[in-house]
């Protein structure tokens, strides 16, 4: 019998306590698991059970040192595909994500992400995101709320992502952008905005665009991380 061909899409998933919505998450990614997307769950030390209910929606669950950025390294090592998508655990893509990325790639992206949208109660989390897909277009910069995608090749030369608390994927597109322009997707995916209800929605907005003004004066991730928390 012949071996089973490699996947041409891996989506790497790190979770930490995403027992309330990682099996929300991986089931939908199950129409393109089914047209032969790998999905792998990186876990960085749950308390909540969230590997156990990975793992009936997943292709591998695994276990990782803490930190997003070490996670979904650990995850890229493993995966076998051509493109390298890396989804938050409280983000959800649509069911045809996989078709729209074999489209950008096919013309030649070497990386993108999509437009976002924002769920949640507050009517300013849709200008919110309006303003994220905006500013992504313009800088060339994209956030891991939108699913960065990235063809294998240019993920492994610019070293994947930093090892760093905060702002890694802002770090990675910035080596990406050196190489190509991203492919904006205009498809959407969703993400959740408990971050802005739990401290705020002013109070996130000025919060993250004061940590992203001090990111690109050179202050340390780690610092950035410390007032993050």
């Amino acid at each position: 019998m012949s071996a089973a061909a490699p996947p041409t899409l891996s989506i790497v998933v790190p979770a930490l306590d995403e027992a309330a919505g990682i099996g929300a998450t991986l089931a939908a990614l199950a129409p393109l698991r089914a047209r032969g997307a790998e999905v792998i769950v990186v876990d960085g030390g749950s308390a909540d059970g969230t590997p156990a209910l990975a793992a009936p929606l997943a292709d591998a669950v695994l276990a990782a040192p803490r930190g997003r950025a070490r996670q979904m390294n650990a995850g890229a090592a493993r995966t076998r595909g051509d493109v390298l998508l890396f989804l938050h655990a409280d983000t959800r893509l649509s069911a045809d994500a996989d078709r729209a990325i074999a489209a950008a790639v096919a013309a030649g992206a070497l990386w993108g992400r999509f437009d976002v949208c924002i769920a949640g109660r507050p009517a300013m989390l849709r200008v919110v995101a309006a303003l994220m897909n905006v500013r992504s277009r313009l800088t060339g910069i994209a956030t891991g709320d939108q699913a960065i995608f990235v063809r294998r090749e240019a993920f492994e030369r610019v070293g994947g992502f930093p090892d760093q608390p905060l702002m890694e994927d802002v770090e990675l597109s910035r080596r990406l952008r050196a190489l190509a322009r991203p492919a904006c997707l205009r498809a959407r995916v969703t993400t959740s905005g408990r971050r802005w209800e739990t401290r705020g929605v002013w109070r996130t907005i000025w919060l993250m665009w004061r940590l992203r003004w001090r990111y690109w004066r050179g202050e340390s991730p780690q610092a950035l991380a410390d007032a993050y928390r």
